[in-house]
């Protein structure tokens, strides 16, 4: 048995105290703010999710109250066309063996939460940024901004995209910014006129923007996101934002598109960083997870999947002894960097390639789309959606 710190309590973090503390370890996770809490709108949850949480425990939990929609649908969002829908009933499920869903953030948080609350080898500590940390071969230790240490056999940062673990261990500055600002809002349901209350995730795609929505709070709110690739230098997060300049910013929008961004209210702003693949994620008994490790743009749909993932794996390669900490958490990193370095540059290429194209490169997206099958379009999400062999640690 060993002694785990985590650095970081959002889902990544508290999935992987999850995870080892199934193994029987100690953990303690050490979370910079004052309480344990998630902030954010809207997020989808791919099968693959899904198969992790249930590794964890909190599968049937998150289903109580997430949103199972049953298509992804892609517009063209100046003209108000269907390109393509992948639909994600029946043969989805079938072939995948679990849903595609949509949840608010704090729906995916909380039974995480819960679940960590209720078991007796994990410790919950707020107010507990790890600044730094030491280690030599008997151990490692997180050293607090209150200067207070703390003493383990393993350290996970799971401390998000401006990682204080990942920057003493990669030293490789400031998270990259896309260029791309994104406005969120939130409405209730009841709002929404009838005709527009689709059970889908539906994006309009046009020149340098494009616009999602979806239903999420177990169906009782809208979940709005409108991207515009306006070459923003500076990284922001949450900065409330006028409607009107969120209007603006989308004059090509079709009509139908347009009923719907006029909806909301009360917008906020954020400027969409990531990372570039690192080739390490480990230093001795030190790890990164989640968004330390691989950080990516929302457009694959996958930050918060493989970041449950990546704690799946944790734990089963830390079913052992607390001397063999440091190989086999050189495993995971091995195991995991190809899949989720896959996963961060094909969300760079869809938001280039599918979303943001103007003139003749959107006609030609169209006729490409168009030209796919339902079956044509499981194949090319089958890497990301398919299960995974977590039991063994192994991606194969």
């Amino acid at each position: 048995m060993a002694k785990i710190l985590i650095a970081g309590g959002g889902i990544g973090g508290l999935a992987a105290a999850l995870a080892t503390a199934e193994r029987g370890h100690r953990v303690t996770v050490l979370e910079r703010w004052d309480s344990f809490t998630e902030l954010g709108a809207g997020i989808q949850l791919g099968p693959n999710a899904f198969h992790a949480l249930d590794r964890l425990g909190v599968g049937e939990q998150v289903r109580a109250r997430a949103v199972f929609i049953d298509e992804l649908r892609f517009m063209d969002g100046t003209t108000d066309e269907k390109v393509q829908s992948m639909p994600l009933t029946g043969a989805y499920r079938e072939r995948f063996g679990n849903p595609y869903a949509v949840v608010h953030r704090t729906c995916l948080f909380e039974p995480l939460l819960e679940a960590c609350q209720a078991r007796d080898g994990i410790e919950l500590r707020a107010n507990s940024p790890v600044a730094r940390y030491e280690q030599d071969g008997t151990g490692v230790t997180a050293v607090l901004g209150t200067g207070e240490r703390i003493t383990g056999d393993v350290l996970i940062g799971a401390d998000g995209i401006r990682s204080t673990v990942r920057a003493q261990m990669l030293g490789d500055g400031e998270p990259r910014v896309s260029g791309h600002t994104i406005y969120r809002s939130v409405i209730p349901m009841a709002e929404v006129p009838e005709d527009l209350r689709w059970n889908t995730v539906t994006l309009w795609a046009g020149p340098k923007w494009h616009f999602v929505h979806y239903p999420i709070g177990s169906g009782k709110y809208l979940n709005l996101a409108a991207t515009r690739d306006d070459a923003a230098t500076e990284a922001v997060a949450g900065v409330p934002a006028d409607r009107e300049h969120v209007l603006g910013e989308f004059p090509d929008l079709g009509p139908v598109a347009r009923r719907l961004l006029e909806l909301g209210r009360n917008w906020k702003s954020w400027v969409l960083c990531d990372r570039e693949p690192a080739d390490r994620w480990t230093d001795g008994r030190v790890a990164l997870l989640g968004d330390a490790a691989h950080p990516m743009l929302q457009y694959a749909a996958q930050g918060a999947c493989q970041a449950l993932e990546d704690a799946v794996v944790l734990g089963a390669l830390l079913d052992g002894p607390a001397d063999e900490a440091v190989q086999r958490l050189e495993k995971y990193s091995a195991v995991r960097r190809e899949r989720t370095a896959a996963a961060a540059l094909v969300a760079r290429e869809m938001g280039r390639q599918l979303y943001h194209p103007a003139g003749e490169a959107a006609a030609e997206r169209n006729r490409m789309l168009r030209a796919l099958s339902a079956e044509d379009l499981y194949h090319k999400v089958q890497w990301l959606h398919g299960e995974r062999d977590f039991g063994s640690g192994s991606e194969d």
